[in-house]
């Protein structure tokens, strides 16, 4: 039996088709370059010729590892999967459990087979590598992944600048990978698996960016064939030290107190990644509703959670909130629903569970302006509290934690999934004619090279929440100086990136974008077509087009009707939302 893992990520079994004994581990560290340097993101890198490239995005997922005896003989696996992420340095996998031979080759594919690429995505955990939740390179609605996502900025020896987007994925963009190296199987051993994207994209006569910013591997693209080749001959292995992997702490399952909760949602939604340490129960749930609309959760009593969140799908229909003492917050109020399949919270995502994000409004001196020991104080000399989180955490302590994890609990149970689109889909119902033709707008890019003119919403707005889960610059004017992620994370390249919003009930959530400016879709509609601004870190597959992505009157007309078949109606508004059970 051979064990695969990756130490950081996630875990999966790799079964032998042969009986094999146990003898050693092979780790593979997969590391990027560009001429023999590290790759890094957002810096300007030479091309040939004088142009230059700035990575945004590279990520991938390999398949059907393969190891080749000095012998000749192969030993094969078809059930292995991997995840490589760069940018989030998810880079490392383990293969536990060698035979004890020796091997000359290293091979594995950049992709999957027919039968995983088509088969059903939502199957897999969370954390398994084809998890679109995870990798966030399924094609969802179209039914297959994109193999490899390579994104980023170009700029032309004449100084223009534009973005582009190659994601090489359908069945015959499958890249077969074969590396030489020399392995010994009776003893452990760590191996750098290098990718050296300038053997992709270093020749400008081979891909002249200038004129094929994108490809999606349509069947006929010469261009995806040439980036196909180039891959599968753009990596190499070289032995290295084992880097130190700290031990894996395990405890003791969590005590469940009161009546687990029947988290509900569809078939066609990925499996969430619910807390462990606090598993949902009814009794946490109602807590949490409760505390979500307790005004004493603010320093005078006048606001709660539900006092920026009383909208359709628990949003805010003004431009700005407005708290205890009438000040205004900075940026719009996101709607809660479908949150649990959600990592970063907030506008600038600073707030990386809910249970954290739930206390910072608390403490914020525009909204509640509330300490956490006053909370815990005024909760505990209320009569019907310490009873209720004795019911729901086995005794009647109020601490901020428990407070935190209430109301995470009943936002997580705000599941959003029966919008007439979602009937639609399930045969129960039909869509009008403009409203499919809106559908097919929005899961087609515009490429022009490939007279394909669509609307390119996918690429940000793509999978069952319509939403990445990501962070995108999508030209927004910065007039307010607002830099969003970027002063999260600390790097210049994500200056002016937002958190991408579900376009669920996007028709019920007026106003838009993270400060409000859009009170209309129409308006929002009118703004990718003609009203982005260039700025260095706009999302390259904005930036591919020059100014916006022109759409036909008629066109925006049938792309606004599809937005509001995905209106939920249990969500229109918050007082009609889904009961908990």
């Amino acid at each position: 039996m051979l064990r695969c893992k990756s130490a950081s990520v996630f875990s999966i079994l790799l079964i032998c088709h042969f009986a094999c004994a146990r003898a050693a581990d092979l780790a593979l560290e997969f590391r990027h370059f560009w001429k023999e340097k590290p790759l890094v993101f957002d810096e300007w890198i030479e091309r040939d010729g004088g142009e230059k490239l700035s990575i945004t995005r590279l990520a991938y997922l390999v398949s059907l590892p393969g190891l080749e005896e000095t012998t000749g003989e192969k030993i094969e696996q078809k059930n292995w999967f991997g995840f490589i992420d760069v940018q989030e340095k998810q880079n490392r996998l383990v293969l536990n459990g060698l035979p004890p031979r020796s091997f000359s080759a290293l091979e594995f594919s950049v992709g999957l087979d027919a039968a995983t690429n088509h088969a059903d995505p939502n199957r897999y955990a969370p954390t398994h590598a084809l998890s679109p939740v995870l990798n966030k390179l399924h094609w969802s609605w179209q039914g297959s992944y994109i193999f490899m996502a390579i994104e980023g900025r170009w700029r032309g020896a004449d100084g223009k600048e534009t973005g582009f987007s190659y994601h090489l994925g359908n069945d015959p963009m499958l890249m077969a990978v074969r590396v030489p190296l020399a392995l010994d199987g009776k003893k452990a051993a760590t191996f750098a698996v290098d990718f050296h994207l300038d053997r992709v994209l270093g020749d400008s006569k081979s891909v002249p960016i200038d004129e094929q910013v994108s490809t999606h591997g349509r069947e006929g693209d010469d261009l995806a064939v040439v980036l196909k080749r180039r891959v599968e001959s753009a990596f190499s292995a070289t032995e290295i030290a084992a880097p130190k992997i700290d031990a894996v702490k395990s405890g003791a399952a969590p005590l469940i107190v009161g009546t687990p909760y029947r988290f509900t949602m569809p078939a066609t939604f990925p499996m969430p990644n619910l807390p462990v340490d606090f598993p949902m129960t009814d009794e946490r749930v109602e807590l949490g509703r409760r505390l979500f609309n307790e005004k004493a959760l603010s320093r005078n009593g006048s606001t709660n959670c539900a006092s920026c969140h009383s909208d359709a799908a628990f949003s805010d229909a003004r431009r700005f909130s407005v708290g205890l003492d009438g000040g205004k917050t900075p940026r719009h109020g996101m709607p809660l629903v479908n949150l649990a399949w959600k990592t970063k919270f907030f506008w600038d995502g600073r707030a990386p569970t809910l249970r954290e994000q739930a206390l910072v409004p608390i403490q914020d001196v525009v909204e509640m302006h509330e300490t956490l020991p006053g909370v815990t104080a005024k909760l505990s000399a209320m009569s019907d509290y310490p009873p209720s989180f004795e019911a729901a955490f086995g005794d009647p302590m109020i601490t901020p934690e428990r407070i935190g994890v209430a109301i995470e609990q009943f936002v997580l149970s705000l599941t959003s999934f029966d919008s007439r689109f979602d009937r639609a889909m399930k045969g129960d119902g039909t869509l009008s004619e403009q409203e499919k033709r809106g559908f097919e707008l929005f899961f087609t890019e515009y490429e022009p090279r490939l007279q394909q003119f669509g609307a390119d919403c996918f690429h940000c707005h793509g999978g069952a929440f319509f939403t990445d889960h990501g962070f995108h610059n999508n030209g927004i004017d910065p007039k307010d100086g607002d830099v969003g992620f970027g002063k999260v994370s600390g790097r210049a390249g994500d200056a002016g990136k937002f958190s991408t919003p579900s376009l669920r009930n996007v028709a019920a959530t007026a106003p838009y974008m993270h400060d409000g400016r859009f009170a209309t879709l129409e308006e929002v509609v009118d703004h990718y077509a003609s009203g982005i601004y260039p700025s260095a870190t706009l999302d390259p597959n904005l930036a591919k087009h020059a100014g916006g992505i022109p759409l036909k009157p008629e066109d925006k007309a049938a792309l606004i009707a599809f937005l509001k078949t995905l209106t939920d109606p249990r969500f229109e508004k918050q007082s009609s939302a889904p009961s908990l059970r």
